[in-house]
Formats: C-alpha cells, sequence, structure tokens
C-alpha cells in the first residue's frame, strides 16, 4: 500500500467512553489533523458504542477532524467465553477495577493501529490512558517499549502520546466540560443503545460525571 502523505496529523483511539471523547475534543483544536481510530473486536457492547460515538463526533465536527476509521480485530478465537464476547457475568457495580481486565487489550488496540498509521504516514498515536490504570499493558514502561518496537518494526517514525496518563476521569471530565459528554458511551451490558445504569462502567462513568 502506498504511504499517505499524514505525518502533520494525528491518530486517536477512540471508544465511546469520556476519555477518548475528551482527548478528541482537545486534539482538534491543536490545529493539525485528527483521525478518530476505532478497533471493533466484537464485544457485546460495540453497537451501542458506536452509534454513540458517530452522534458524538458528528457534535463537534470541524475540517480539523477526519472521518472516522473502523477496523476490524475479532478477539472471539482469542477468549471465546469470556464475558465481553458472551455478555454473561459482566462486572457488576461493586467489583473492583481489575475486574474489566480484557487480556493484552491495549497491546493489540495499540499494534493494529501502528499498523494503520505507518502506512498512511501518520507518526503520532494518542491514547486516553488514564493514572491509576491497574492493568500491566496500560504502564508507561510497557508503552514507552511496544512504541519502539513498533517503530523499529514497520520503519517509521511513531510516537505514543497519552496525555491523560497522570490524570484521573474525574480531571479529564473537568477539562472537558465545553464538551457533549452526554452523548459519551461506556457500559459493558447495553440494553439496545442505552447504559444499563448496573456494571462496573456505568457506576464509574456515573460518578465522573456527578
Amino acid at each position: 500500500m502506498r504511504r499517505r502523505n499524514g505525518a502533520n496529523g494525528v491518530l486517536a483511539l477512540v471508544s465511546g467512553g469520556i476519555d477518548s471523547a475528551v482527548m478528541i475534543g482537545e486534539l482538534i483544536g491543536q490545529s493539525r489533523p485528527v483521525v478518530p481510530f476505532y478497533v471493533r473486536c466484537g464485544f457485546v457492547w460495540e453497537t451501542a458504542e458506536r452509534y454513540w460515538l458517530r452522534r458524538y463526533l458528528n457534535k463537534i465536527a470541524c475540517p480539523a477532524l477526519a472521518p472516522l476509521v473502523v477496523v476490524e480485530l475479532p478477539m472471539g478465537d482469542i477468549y471465546p467465553d469470556h464475558w465481553s464476547l458472551t455478555g454473561r457475568h459482566s462486572p457488576g457495580s461493586r467489583s473492583p477495577d481489575s475486574a474489566v481486565y480484557l487480556p493484552g487489550r491495549n497491546a493489540v488496540l495499540i499494534t493494529k493501529s501502528a499498523i494503520y498509521a505507518a502506512l498512511h504516514g501518520i507518526e503520532t498515536i494518542a491514547s486516553g490512558i488514564l493514572k491509576g490504570n491497574p492493568f500491566a499493558d496500560s504502564t508507561p514502561a510497557f508503552l514507552a517499549t511496544l512504541s519502539t518496537a513498533l517503530a523499529e518494526g514497520l520503519q517509521a517514525p511513531l510516537t505514543l502520546i497519552t496525555p491523560y496518563a497522570n490524570k484521573s476521569k474525574k480531571e479529564v471530565v473537568a477539562r472537558g466540560r465545553h464538551l457533549p459528554l452526554s452523548l459519551t458511551f461506556s457500559c459493558l451490558a447495553p440494553v439496545g443503545r442505552a447504559h444499563c445504569g448496573r456494571c462496573n462502567k456505568c457506576v464509574e462513568r456515573a460518578r465522573a460525571l456527578g
């Protein structure tokens, strides 16, 4: 594939949640093109998540915001019986944050996005990882190592940025109060396109917005 000239832009990993929503909102104010990048893995919440993500992106649309890119990375053959794919026994409101662990989630997201970025001449990848993230594939050491390895393996000048790595969700919400955060979505067991109101992520979101 021929590389495209996108060196001055940034590829932003997005979901339907608050963190990536605020990150996108801030990135488009930095005078460079922003490509929102969504990786579809087959999780039970993704249909609802993409619906709200598209509504949010439409609401903040501007010349700096490129169309949403959706790519496929199915995980059903890796952990077929996991709650994220079956919808059974999703972590509830009283579960610890560690209960929502998706094995290798950041590793595969960043790898897929890095390949896309390298092929399209985009040098910067942004992730909305927060302070206090308890997972091993979210640590600064791991992310720096992975970023270096991908840049070397793809022979591309890639840089991974995590602008909220030293911030809590409350702090991120405060930064994005001017944005339409009511259009964000974060739920492990949606009812149609609506939040279930009972899962770990619903409670976390309500607490941050409250």
